[in-house]
């Protein structure tokens, strides 16, 4: 299929604006970037972008689609309460069907607010990969391992495994798949050593939580004498790809053994604070040559799966003290290329240039909010809103258009899900 975009202005990556453009896709990839009108030959569909923004797709590089189910309960407790009390309990009750059908309602939310690309980690995740493949997202996903007792230690590495075989490489070449040891404080030693072979052998990265709070910082040293960070490089973790999400009380040592093994720093400002986890160093974790990626985490802890919003949170929290610190485009480049580095696919994704797969977002921007129009890469940041997005690609696929949904049915999907949140509430 061939598609043209007219007339958008284009953000091709964080540094560059075009005030006005036509943009080719074909097939899964751009084609051409070219001056307002001088886009040339036939087109299957012709998309108006006119008063609109194209802007790389935007990557959630830390979330848990399907805990849309659980979005709003007992929403003001700390970390370690909120889950043993009030979270897992419920997620005891799930079936393999309701995480389909919660991962469907979390990719409906995710493409209306600009997410093209997710990192997943949960259970039942073929159930949840399927629910992914179907609507049209891009993912890297895996199943949460967590076996904090030497008898739960073979059976959650062999669900790991098998997901991570199965589903690598589907949806055609949309899903990738990761293995993820959930945590330091959830997982023996004997998981990740073993994790890390397998992550060898099938060539995946590993995704998992790091230095989320003060009290896992405070456990893991009570018990192996050292920070999260450096007990996992002792393990020998980071001799693979590593996403870490969170990275909220990270030291010094922490930043280097992250820059030296090229891991990714996933920052979840609104979960962070939602949980009163703290705010991750952010400038420190990019000074120290990090890559940093951003993510909402669960919709259970984020309130939402809106990453446009988790931009600016992410901006204004970097800025307590010293406005010039992480500036607008910084953030948008961890929201688009950063999550692209993330996923593995730096040289394929996070800029709108010829030759590179055809994920984008379409922002409307003629509302009030962004008026008169000075800056629109500080509007996108500071401005924006979810529901400002117009347009979705994914491969050149449009997953919305118009503001409709084009690859799920919204409200079958909502009703569906408010009947499996009665019955484990």
């Amino acid at each position: 299929m061939r598609i043209l975009i007219r007339g958008p202005a284009v953000l091709p990556r964080p540094e560059e604006l075009i005030p006005r453009a036509d943009v080719v896709i074909e097939g899964r990839r751009y084609e051409a970037v070219v001056p307002r009108g001088a886009a040339s030959g036939e087109f299957d569909r012709v998309v108006d972008g006119e008063g609109c923004l194209l802007v790389p797709g935007l990557v959630n590089a830390h979330t848990h689609l399907a805990m849309t189910l659980v979005r709003g309960v007992s929403p003001d407790l700390p970390l370690g309460r909120w889950l043993e009390e009030e979270i897992w309990p419920r997620e005891r009750k799930l079936t393999g069907k309701d995480v389909y059908w919660g991962t469907l309602l979390g990719a409906a939310e995710a493409i209306r607010s600009g997410t093209t690309a997710v990192v997943d980690m949960y259970f039942f995740m073929d159930e949840a990969a399927q629910a992914l493949a179907e609507s049209g997202l891009r993912g890297l996903l895996a199943y949460g391992i967590v076996a904090p007792s030497p008898d739960r230690v073979e059976e959650e590495l062999r669900r790991g495994e098998a997901f991570a075989r199965e589903w690598d490489g589907a949806a055609e070449g949309r899903i990738r798949t990761a293995l993820a040891p959930h945590a330091p404080y959830t997982c023996l030693p004997a998981v990740w050593r073993q994790a890390v072979a397998l992550a060898h052998e099938l060539r995946v990265p590993l995704h998992t939580h790091l230095a989320e709070t003060a009290e896992e910082v405070e456990q893991v040293r009570a018990e192996w004498k050292t920070t999260p960070a450096q007990w996992l490089e002792e393990l020998g973790v980071f001799s693979v790809p590593v996403l870490a999400a969170h990275c909220v009380h990270v030291a010094e040592k922490d930043i280097e053994i992250l820059a030296a093994h090229g891991a990714t720093a996933v920052h979840c400002p609104t979960s962070n604070l939602r949980l009163g986890c703290g705010i991750a160093p952010v400038p420190a974790i990019l000074a120290g040559g990090v890559n940093v990626a951003l993510g909402t985490d669960g919709a259970a802890s984020a309130g939402d799966l809106n990453m446009i919003e988790e931009m600016r949170l992410a901006a204004l929290l970097a800025k307590a003290g010293d406005p010039t610190a992480l500036p607008a485009r910084e953030v948008v480049r961890l929201a688009t290329a950063g999550g692209a580095a993330a996923l593995g696919l730096g040289k394929e994704l996070g800029t709108i240039e010829p030759g590179r797969r055809a994920d984008g977002v379409l922002i409307g921007t003629e509302g009030p909010h962004f008026c008169p129009g000075h800056d629109p890469v500080a509007d996108l940041v500071y401005a924006a809103q979810g529901g400002d997005v117009r347009a979705v690609f994914v491969d050149g696929r449009p997953l919305l258009l118009d503001g409709e949904l084009q690859t799920l049915d919204e409200e079958k999907i909502a009703a569906r899900c408010r009947q499996i949140a009665r019955r484990v509430r």
